[in-house]
């Protein structure tokens, strides 16, 4: 157990950095010092507590960076209520089953994303992002506490809210304080539970590797409500009097080289994606030139170019920042040894949901290539299923402090993801060399997105199954784009006198419905025809291995 409590670490940070600028929205500038935060989570006490919301309740967050989500996430857990956070990229009926399954007793939401939800399922209290204003309620009395809001603000208060009123709830750290769900479909959800314990082996290591220090800029545009922006740019930086600017713009390269050149962070935590593209549309074009292939062959001119691409890079990125953290997802191993070649300050973690998230890291001046860090001292674990763990790849298996306490009413699923001596199967093949671990593919059957987005293959293969003409089939990654494999039900072609050119167009058709079903994200790319049945398993379940 962490000896450090979690929420206090938030008590602590508010009243020494309390002049400090702790929050920004980047589009319109609005800015909260760490007073106002710390005032605006007050009221936020104030309403769950006019509302009977109890320790242990759940509290549903739906939308996207903004100040509003960041108060609500704070206000919950220090007020000792659990947060459920929903990526506002899960389809509607996604979070239609999340809000029930979780038990959440109210509700936040951006408006924009309320207006495509079932209402009539909803009983609960709902609130707007970002101006809490109430959207529905079975009850009245939730409408005239939002009317009195501030009356009862002042008389709770009635000599001004000042550092010494910062005064948070009693929770332990082994209390689960957040459920974090890595799916949203009925059948397939898994609400990871956290602990307080689980953050605080997070942040608290974080604080060692001193990555960012008081009145230092952040520039956060992964979406909070996964576990990997959530944790470092989120949690740790408020926890060290951090300024965080919260993208609330479409995160496209030219939104987030504008942003990075204005906030000039002291840090850059991001996902392979964006490095991906920036190799692709900006290094890739100039080094591939015929030209440019012979002068990088010549010693000393070649180490010029580096350095010049090099800093290109660094000034694109605001020039201000010690190193980029790049986790969520594998880099391509090409473009991880192009930026390592020209000493590019960056480095690879590794990390899952279950761990809140981190498993593994290195300073980007340790940092191994292919490696994804070394696992982390003094808070976890780690071993590989293998008869020879340097060089033969078996199963990643780790415990420590960061290491989840289960999934939420789902017993099955959590005796599962754990060996019978309690180490939690990461699902991912590696090797461990110095207590470094080096990844070699996926063992489970789930794909990473390109922004590191858990994408279950059976969710979504559920649902083409459904729909004319499919018989069976088998979703695949290639070149980072997912493709279905669909075999037909040709007894049901022959019946309805349906050939192989109609058959094309039903399946396009077949995609465009799909894609409305499921999240950005889970969309597919194309849908191909396997007119051979998949071979299967005993079980009868498809040799994926065959196809991917």
């Amino acid at each position: 157990m962490i000896q450090q409590n979690f929420i206090k670490i938030y008590e602590e940070s508010f009243k020494t950095h309390w002049e400090l600028s702790a929050l920004t929205n980047y589009k319109d500038r609005n800015t909260l010092s760490y007073k106002q935060l710390a005032e605006k989570i007050a009221r936020i006490h104030i309403l769950f507590r006019e509302l009977g919301i109890e320790k242990g309740d759940k509290i549903a967050l739906i939308g996207k960076n903004h100040m509003s989500w960041s108060i609500i996430f704070l206000a919950t857990f220090t007020y000792g209520a659990v947060i459920v956070p929903i990526l506002h990229e899960f389809n509607p009926e996604s979070m239609e089953h999340i809000i029930d399954h979780s038990e959440s007793k109210c509700i936040f939401i951006n408006e924009n994303i309320w207006e495509n939800l079932d209402k009539e399922k909803i009983k609960l209290p709902v609130f707007s992002l970002p101006s809490y204003s109430l959207l529905k309620s079975e009850d009245k009395k939730a409408g005239e506490i939002i009317t009195k809001l501030d009356e009862l603000f002042t008389q709770s208060y009635p000599n001004g809210f000042n550092k010494e009123n910062v005064i948070y709830a009693e929770v332990d750290n082994d209390e689960v304080i957040c459920l974090n769900y890595t799916s949203g479909t009925t059948g397939f959800s898994k609400g990871v539970m956290l602990t307080a314990n689980n953050y605080a082996g997070n942040i608290t290591y974080a604080h060692t590797l001193e990555l960012l220090f008081p009145g230092e800029r952040d520039l956060a545009f992964l979406p909070m409500a996964h576990a990997y922006g959530c944790a470092f740019d989120f949690l740790y930086a408020l926890s060290t009097g951090v300024h965080v600017t919260l993208l609330d713009v479409i995160p496209s390269p030219q939104n987030l080289v504008k942003a990075f050149q204005e906030i000039k962070p002291n840090i850059i935590i991001t996902v392979p994606l964006i490095f991906e593209k920036i190799y692709k549309k900006r290094i890739l074009p100039v080094i591939e030139k015929p030209i440019m292939k012979i002068i990088l062959k010549i010693p000393g001119i070649n180490n010029l170019i580096y350095n010049k691409i090099k800093k290109s890079l660094v000034t694109s990125l605001g020039g201000n920042f010690r190193e980029v953290i790049i986790g969520g997802a594998a880099l391509g191993k090409d473009i991880e040894a192009f930026f390592y070649k020209i000493k590019f300050p960056f480095t690879v973690g590794y990390g899952m949901t279950e761990c809140a998230p981190l498993i593994s890291y290195d300073h980007h001046y340790d940092f191994v290539p292919t490696s994804c860090g070394s696992v982390l001292k003094d808070i976890m674990e780690a071993r590989i299923d293998s008869s020879d763990p340097e060089n033969v790849p078996g199963e990643i298996q780790v415990r420590g402090e960061n290491v989840m306490k289960g999934y939420y009413k789902n017993p099955e699923a959590t005796k599962a993801a754990f060996t019978e001596d309690g180490w939690l199967k990461t699902g991912d093949s590696g090797i461990m060399r110095n207590n470094r671990l080096f990844i070699k593919g996926r063992i489970k059957t789930m794909i990473l997105g390109p922004s590191g987005q858990n994408i279950y293959p059976e969710e979504i293969e559920s649902k083409l199954n459904n729909l004319p003409y499919v018989a069976e089939s088998l979703l695949i990654e290639r070149d980072n784009k997912l493709v279905a494999l669909v075999h037909p039900d040709f007894a049901a072609m022959d019946a309805d006198n349906v050939d192989n050119n109609r058959l094309l167009q039903i399946m396009e058709e077949n995609k465009g419905i799909l894609n409305k079903q499921v999240a950005n994200y889970e969309k597919i790319s194309t849908i191909e025809i396997h007119h051979d049945e998949f071979e299967k398993t005993p079980k009868k379940s498809i040799k994926r291995f065959l196809y991917s």
